[in-house]
C-alpha cells in the first residue's frame, strides 16, 4: 500500500484549517484590465497567468468549514463544439448550472457567470477556483463586477476542486459526452440541478445540499 503526496498535504493541512480560517486575511484584490482570451483553446495543462502566484487554489477552506467557496468548471459537448459551466460549493455540495449557448468565449462565460452569481448573498461568495482554461481569461473583470475573487488549479490537481468534478460525473447522467449540450435550454438546466440539489448526501449526513444551503442563507 502507499499513500499519493496528495493525500498527505490534505491530512496535514486540515488538521489546522478549521483553527486558522476565521483569522486567515482575505486574499489580496488586484486591478486587473479588460482581458480576452487568447486565440484558440489553451492547451490541456497550461497555466493562464503563470506569473500571477496568487491566482493558484488558495488553501484555506479545504476542510470545508466556511461557506461560500465555490469550485468551477466545463463540461464539453460533441466535437468541443458547445459547453455548460458547473459551479459547486464546498461547503454544501449545492450546483448551479451556468448556461452558455452561444459559446464559452471569455467574454461569454464572464457574462453568463456574472448572471448566474448575481443572486447569491455576500456571505456566499468568498470566492471562485476554476480549472485552467481559456473561457476564464476575463477573470479580472469578472471579479470587478461581482467582487469574487478567482484562483485557478495547479496543472493536473483536480483534487483542488473534488468536489466540482465528482459533481460533472453525475452531470453526465443527463448530458452525456459526444451530445450537442447548446439545445438545452435554460429551464432545463435549472430542472437539472434542482434534481441533484435535492439529493441526500451520506457526506451531508443524509441532508440534501438544497437543505445545507437553506441553513445559510437563513442563519
Amino acid at each position: 500500500m502507499h499513500v499519493v503526496h496528495e493525500t498527505v498535504y490534505q491530512a496535514l493541512y486540515v488538521q489546522g484549517a478549521a483553527n486558522s480560517a476565521a483569522n486567515s486575511p482575505s486574499p489580496a484584490h488586484r486591478t486587473y484590465p479588460p482581458q480576452t482570451a487568447p486565440p484558440g483553446p489553451a492547451p490541456s495543462g497550461q497555466v493562464l497567468h503563470p506569473d500571477d502566484h496568487d491566482r493558484r487554489a488558495p488553501r484555506r477552506g479545504d476542510d470545508r468549514a466556511v461557506p461560500g467557496h465555490w469550485e468551477g468548471d466545463l463540461i464539453i459537448g460533441k466535437d468541443s463544439g458547445s459547453a455548460i459551466g458547473t459551479l459547486v460549493e464546498r461547503a454544501t455540495r449545492y450546483t448551479m448550472l451556468v448556461h452558455l449557448p452561444d459559446g464559452r468565449s471569455a467574454e461569454r462565460m464572464r457574462d453568463a457567470l456574472v448572471n448566474t452569481v448575481q443572486s447569491l448573498p455576500g456571505h456566499l461568495t468568498r470566492s471562485l477556483t476554476w480549472d485552467q482554461g481559456a473561457e476564464m481569461a476575463a477573470h479580472g473583470s469578472f471579479t470587478l463586477a461581482t467582487d469574487i475573487p478567482v484562483y485557478f488549479c495547479d496543472p493536473a490537481s483536480p483534487w483542488q476542486r473534488g468536489s466540482n468534478e465528482n459533481t460533472n460525473g453525475l452531470l453526465r447522467q443527463y448530458f452525456p459526452k459526444g451530445t450537442d449540450l447548446s439545445v438545452h435550454p435554460r429551464e432545463h438546466l435549472n430542472a437539472v440541478a434542482a434534481e441533484l440539489n435535492g439529493r441526500p448526501r451520506k457526506t451531508l449526513g443524509w441532508e440534501t445540499p438544497a437543505e445545507r444551503l437553506h441553513k445559510l442563507l437563513t442563519a
